[in-house]
């Protein structure tokens, strides 16, 4: 009886994206007017003018400005998007610069505050791992 298995893949590694992240974004890399790559934690939010135009837009621009009804960081975007964090900065800078977003930039004092991340950090111990367990604290 012959062997029914199909043969083994010839390419170990899979199949390429079907779209390099420098073709989404002809290029460009990710700074903004500053000259500064958008901080991973930026809240980014649609306008209702980018809600309007949606439908015109390219996949990527579209599915960020949908993504975006209610706030969140870029690298919240990137990660629910599976969309590479450069992408999302310099797509986020174009739909910021058509009017089709909101861009907030935290305060770079805030940022640097030690405070908010302990805060942070609480907050992440607070939550449950996949069995409902509790982080241990320090």
């Amino acid at each position: 009886m012959a062997d029914a298995s199909p043969p083994p893949d010839p390419d170990p590694v899979g199949p390429a994206p079907a779209v390099r992240p420098f073709l989404v974004t002809a290029g460009r890399v990710a700074p903004t007017a500053s000259g500064r790559p958008m901080p991973v934690e930026t809240q980014v939010v649609a306008t209702a003018e980018g809600l309007a135009v949606l439908d015109g837009l390219s996949f990527e621009q579209h599915d960020i400005v949908a993504a975006c009804r209610l706030p969140q960081s870029v690298a919240e975007l990137a990660a629910r998007l599976r969309l590479h964090l450069n992408v999302v900065r310099v797509l986020a800078e174009d739909l910021r610069a058509a009017g089709h977003l909101t861009v907030y930039v935290p305060d770079v004092d805030v940022t640097h505050d030690a405070s908010v991340l302990r805060r942070v950090i609480d907050g992440l111990r607070a939550i449950p791992n996949s069995r409902g367990v509790l982080r241990d604290s320090d």
